[in-house]
């Protein structure tokens, strides 16, 4: 069987809470029901300033504490999210930080970013058994770039003992289901094949083409599995006084017709969905945009939208100068740029680094972080390994071309 690219998949759903909940929808609409402004059927989220909430059932403005007081009566909190978009994760953070005060040692949460066969793992974390170099290397091989925009979150949860529960599908269960072969011993949850919003909605991003029928398949165990371990998470009587917070992307929770709908289906309870909201592109990011053709659907978008700025990590102004191998599980060196910062601190091609400023280096994305935080003319000692021989090695940032 022919598999669709999963790291486009993962781009087109990435934009999917951007076009959908971010745009107004037009005035026209094929179905008589439709409600308007993608979800909000009394206020255009447009006329919303930065950081405003609201109730999207009522078009009624609240505050912060009036929403946590409200989706407070809720078993299951869920957030959405564009992954890259730094701001849904600091009002994820803040969410999850005032009910931690609310219900201290009655929180959960659950992320997408992991699978539900990392929960041995996660457990460990849970307990303080598992390294930061382990857990980093644990979201990278579960989920791949993007630790940092999760850390903050991370580091609350690890200093509040909050558990982390892993959502998404086993790659051994997304392998059977790809195949479509029966076993004896069948993982695959139950899954609903027929919403008859869910579809069109999905389809409508894959460009409608009857080829997208199996990532649209794909994205249906993945949201079946997400709403089995929310399942799952409610029938167990040792959860019976917490809560649950969902974290996933936007489109896997706006409409509630992906893992909300799918998780009631199994065991009915209350639930809230908060979507954190960006109206507008600021002009560097336009290139994210997609053109989806527009599917009415006469649903809320979710019960809460906090309208948010779209932001990103800065683009590094600090260069090393090394092109780095992906194919080890280490940050090795494939090659020194002529003339450039590494080259004059003499590391050599096959060089490993260890660690940079005393902290250790899992992947790229590390060192990345690490030169975000680096000005033209400071230095950074880093930890490499070459050969058999470990060294300390000093570098001085300086401009280059």
């Amino acid at each position: 069987m022919a598999q669709f690219p999963m790291a486009l998949f993962s781009r087109i759903l990435m934009t999917l809470l951007f076009l959908w909940t971010f745009y107004p929808a037009p005035n026209g609409f094929t179905e008589e029901y439709a409600v308007p402004h993608s979800g909000s059927p009394y206020l255009s989220l447009d006329e919303l300033e930065d950081d405003e909430i609201l109730h999207l059932p009522t078009g009624i403005k609240v505050s912060f504490d009036q929403m946590q007081s409200a989706i407070s009566s809720s078993r299951v909190i869920y957030i959405g999210e564009t992954h890259d978009n730094l701001e849904a994760h600091r009002v994820q953070l803040e969410i999850i930080k005032d009910l931690t005060r609310r219900f201290p040692g009655k929180i959960s949460v659950g992320m997408e970013m992991f699978r539900r066969s990392a929960q041995p793992d996660l457990d460990r974390w849970n307990q303080n058994e598992l390294s930061l170099r382990e857990f980093k290397k644990l979201f990278v091989n579960n989920w791949g770039h993007g630790y940092a925009s999760y850390q903050p979150i991370f580091e609350f949860m690890k200093k509040n003992n909050t558990p982390l529960i892993g959502l998404k599908s086993a790659k051994e269960t997304e392998d059977q289901f790809r195949k479509d072969e029966p076993s004896d011993e069948n993982n695959l949850p139950e899954i609903d094949f027929n919403d008859r919003y869910h579809r069109p909605f999905s389809m409508s991003v894959f460009g409608g083409h009857q080829a997208m029928e199996k990532p649209y398949r794909m994205l249906l165990l993945w949201e079946e599995s997400m709403a089995l371990t929310v399942a799952e998470f409610l029938q167990n009587p040792d959860n019976a006084d917490l809560k649950l917070v969902v974290l996933a992307g936007g489109f896997h929770v706006q409409y509630g017709f992906g893992i909300p709908k799918r998780a009631f289906r199994r065991v009915p309870h209350a639930y809230s969905i908060i979507l954190p909201t960006v109206t507008q592109l600021p002009p560097e990011l336009k290139d994210r945009e997609m053109e989806v053709k527009h599917v009415s659907i006469p649903l809320y978008s979710g019960d809460y939208a906090w309208k948010l700025q779209y932001k990103v990590f800065p683009e590094n102004k600090i260069k090393l100068g090394v092109l780095l191998e992906s194919r080890h599980n280490d940050v090795r060196v494939k090659s020194v740029s002529a003339n450039s910062n590494a080259e004059r601190a003499g590391l050599k091609d096959g060089d490993i680094l260890l660690a940079m400023d005393g902290a250790d280096l899992v992947d790229a994305e590390d060192l990345i972080d690490r030169l975000r935080g680096k000005n033209i003319g400071d230095r950074a000692e880093l930890r490499v390994k070459r050969g058999t021989q470990e060294m300390t090695v000093e570098v001085e940032f300086l401009e280059t071309k």
